[in-house]
């Protein structure tokens, strides 16, 4: 199982070798799933657009705060910038990136309250923010975690940016440890939307393991081992991986730093991630003994019958 725990990209490809996905074309919807990320984008576009129906849109997000918001992705099918799951594609965006190099702006009610295209809305764009005394470390943990893991993709392609990622990823992750709260108990209205059910813990491990990933600095790594048990990682045994939850996503990169070199002073620690991360893979390749994810007749994992499709997405990356 050794090999399991750091090769989730066997999770879609098993369930598509059976005779029953044979008819189901995979390769087109995993195209689509990236064109999807474009067709959400917000802000200034290129001109070399794919979804070449979509326009600029919300150029001044963020102006009336006196800080510049543009750009991002929008959520779902709406006009809303949350922060919180916004920053979590980012990081699995960037994450596929490094494992396969080779192969919050806008009111949720208001915006709910009006179908139109983006390049229309003139509904409110209020901004929110997380500071000191309105804490948010769900927020401010995955942000870093996102910025860490984009300066490792980028890293090889352009230092200075990966660089100037990696000194905010720091700098987030010391906010948000160092102001511990619920984002979505000091921004009440985003529990409607994206409750923090988990809370802020995993979140804190999740961007300490991305900075070691970064970094390769054991401070990192020696804060992960010394919160395992109090911040439930090497506690939580799941079958689901998405952007409230990152327990499964930290213990399989836990998992990767154990069976290299360097881990020795924490590989204790390290194994109990292992046997949590174990337990997320084989539920989902079907080998968890009557605790397994349900599967479709095409070969498709089935997580929760609302939304299911960002559980089986992020499944893969983690190669």
């Amino acid at each position: 199982m050794g090999r399991l725990s750091i090769s989730l990209a066997s999770l879609m490809v098993v369930s598509m070798l059976g005779s029953t996905a044979t008819a189901f074309d995979y390769k087109d919807a995993l195209e689509k799933s990236l064109l999807f990320f474009e067709a959400q984008r917000s802000g200034e576009l290129p001109p070399d657009r794919r979804v070449n129906w979509r326009g600029d849109s919300a150029l001044t997000d963020g102006f009336e705060q006196g800080v510049n918001l543009v750009g991002g992705y929008y959520d779902a099918g709406d006009h809303v910038k949350f922060g919180f799951p916004m920053a979590f594609a980012v990081t699995m965006l960037s994450w596929g990136v490094i494992e396969f190099e080779k192969e919050t702006v806008g009111d949720g009610d208001g915006d709910h309250l009006c179908w139109e295209r983006a390049e229309d809305m003139t509904t409110s764009r209020t901004a929110y923010k997380i500071d000191a005394n309105r804490r948010g470390s769900e927020v401010a943990g995955e942000t870093a975690a996102a910025l860490a893991a984009a300066s490792r993709a980028f890293k090889p392609f352009d230092a200075k940016y990966s660089n100037l990622l990696l000194l905010h990823a720091k700098q987030l992750f010391t906010f948000a440890d160092t102001f511990r709260g619920r984002y979505d108990e000091t921004l009440k209205f985003a529990r409607k939307f994206y409750p923090s059910s988990t809370g802020f813990h995993d979140e804190l491990l999740w961007a300490a393991t991305w900075l070691y990933e970064a970094t390769n600095d054991q401070s990192y790594l020696s804060y992960v081992s010394q919160n395992a048990v109090a911040f439930g990682g090497t506690g939580w045994a799941v079958k689901e991986f998405y952007w409230d939850n990152k327990y499964a996503g930290l213990q399989v990169l836990l998992t990767k730093v154990l069976l290299q070199a360097g881990s020795a002073p924490y590989s204790s620690v390290l194994k109990q991630y292992q046997a949590k991360a174990e337990f997320f893979v084989c539920a989902c390749l079907q080998k968890n003994k009557g605790h397994d994810v349900k599967m479709t007749p095409g070969g498709l994992l089935y997580f929760d019958d609302w939304n299911n499709m960002q559980y089986p997405q992020v499944c893969p990356v983690p190669g």
